[in-house]
């Protein structure tokens, strides 16, 4: 027989209010439980470890640093001008003290985050010039620009970090900006956040302004903030980089040793043998961090994009950096460090249907391949020449799927659901039972972004395309709002020290290296 639908007093009301009652709060880490998509044979892996410590011991690795240099000589490695000869039998005595996990710590404790092994997180883009703004108008941010996008963050559940230059302010000085985009991160959201690495000095006031919010003594021991250090692919680490990697690691705060790669350009024109030349680079960093302090936590990252052989520009989206992430995913698990990739990337002008695919194909690579640190995991496009507003929207909603694909199949109202099956019979239908009543919120995800219904009714509703549903989500969400506030000693704490430091850092439009 048909089950009856059952109605109760006020039921469908109080669950129509339940539904569109705003709900931001963030979502747990990742635990990915899907199996990983392990591409390459334990003999193809061994292959890529042999020939890249090949070239860790016979092409060598640029460091262009003096400290740098000292260091690696202090402990015994070859050192010939700026190239550095690293034993194989050294780097993998280096690495072994790299944490597998750890624990990220935000402001609100109940926002920290399992991080290493199959636990994950994500973190928006960072780093745009440009945005595409609430009117979808492209233009150069300004501060309150990346406040609003501090404020989405901080209000969207699948995002797990407030990043930190999500769009650069252009109305503050490159030479003072970094102080204003800190505490952006700290005073909008109460979530993990990454940290300025644009010079040595700007990691130090980074970390200067974590021990004001955190405590001295806390982040001595509780990873509290994520730098970011880009190798100059091939096989080149700078005196800039180097410098404010050893401002995290000597923190014993958690760095991002990350090669650039733009597949056929500045790496050979092959996947497994870019991977090899990258694994080198992200090695070779990930060595140093231990070198600096023992211990300290590192992630294994890299940017990946390929070369268009046509115009010289970055492609994303392509099926080579899904292949790229699926075997260094294999490399990271073979010594035992968590990953870093990067999700939502596109290459398109506009948030159009190119930049869909090419985000939702990234996106899915990543999480197959098992990705810890998921970063420009939010709007993203242009080839990060600009962050999208309603992109931002879109992307964060993805991740949402995201998550809950990773969670796996629940298995924990299978009997009581299989219990539906009698109740229902041959022909009838699920609406109106118990158990669908109970449970259709969680059953099944309910994307709020994707327009589902009729043609006829989206006709009738304005014919609205997804750009104009996301900003218009997106100004609600700023409406709604509320800032988690910082403590008033704190605060006054942090905006003593950014003042202090603009007195004592001129305004130039240069990079802070010497003040």
């Amino acid at each position: 027989m048909t089950a009856p639908i059952r109605t109760r007093s006020g039921g469908r009301a109080a669950r129509r209010a339940l539904r569109s009652a705003p709900n931001f709060t963030m979502l747990s880490g990742i635990h990915n439980k899907i199996p990983t998509c392990e591409i390459l044979s334990g003999s193809q892996v061994e292959q890529i470890d042999a020939a890249s410590m090949d070239i860790l011991e016979n092409v060598g690795v640029i460091f262009r640093d003096e400290i740098a240099l000292a260091d690696w000589k202090r402990i015994g490695a070859k050192v010939v001008g700026e190239r550095v000869y690293l034993d194989r039998g050294l780097v993998r005595n280096l690495i072994k003290t790299i944490p597998e996990q750890f624990t990220y710590h935000a402001r609100d404790p109940e926002k920290n985050i399992p991080f290493g092994g199959n636990r994950a997180l994500f973190v928006p883009m960072t780093g745009a010039p440009y945005l595409r703004d609430l009117e979808d108008v492209r233009r150069n941010p300004m501060l309150e620009d990346l406040a609003m996008f501090h404020k989405l963050s901080h209000m969207l559940p699948a995002m797990h970090s407030s990043a930190h230059h999500i769009v650069e302010p252009y109305d503050h000085a490159i030479s003072q900006r970094h102080l204003r985009i800190t505490y952006s991160s700290m005073k909008y959201s109460d979530k993990t956040f990454m940290g300025m690495t644009t010079s040595p000095k700007n990691a130090e006031d980074v970390i200067d302004m974590c021990r004001i919010l955190f405590g001295a003594e806390f982040i001595k021991d509780h990873a509290v903030v994520t730098g970011n250090c880009n190798g100059n692919s091939p096989l080149v680490w700078d005196e800039t980089m180097l410098g404010a990697m050893r401002a995290f690691s000597r923190a014993n705060q958690p760095v991002l040793c990350s090669p650039f790669v733009l597949g056929g350009a500045n790496t050979p024109a092959s996947v497994a043998a870019s991977v090899a030349q990258l694994n080198a680079e992200a090695l070779s960093a990930l060595a140093y961090t231990q070198v600096i302090r023992r211990g300290t936590p590192a992630i294994y990252g890299h940017y990946l994009s390929t070369v268009s052989m046509k115009s010289g520009a970055p492609m994303a989206g392509t099926p080579e950096i899904s292949l790229m992430n699926f075997v260094i995913g294999q490399m990271a698990r073979h010594y035992g460090v968590p990953w870093r990739s990067s999700a939502s990337l596109g290459g398109a002008k506009t948030f159009d249907a190119q930049a869909g695919y090419e985000s939702a194909t990234t996106l899915s690579s990543v999480m197959h391949a098992g990705a810890n640190y998921i970063w420009h995991a939010a709007g993203w496009n242009e080839a990060g020449m600009h962050c999208s507003v309603a992109k931002f929207i879109v992307d964060a909603e993805q991740c949402a799927m995201a998550h809950r694909m990773a969670g796996g199949v629940n298995f924990g109202d299978f009997e009581e659901a299989l219990a539906a099956v009698p109740d229902v019979g041959p022909g009838g239908h699920y609406l109106g039972h118990q158990h669908t009543q109970d449970n259709f919120q969680s059953a099944f995800f309910m994307p709020e972004m994707f327009d589902n219904n009729a043609v006829e009714q989206w006709v009738a509703e304005g014919s609205v395309e997804i750009t104009a549903r996301a900003l218009a989500q997106a100004k609600k969400l700023l409406s709604e709002y509320q800032e988690p506030k910082l403590e008033v000693s704190v605060d006054e704490a942090l905006q003593a020290y950014i003042a202090k430091r603009e007195r004592e850092i001129p305004a130039a439009d240069e990079l802070n290296q010497s003040f």
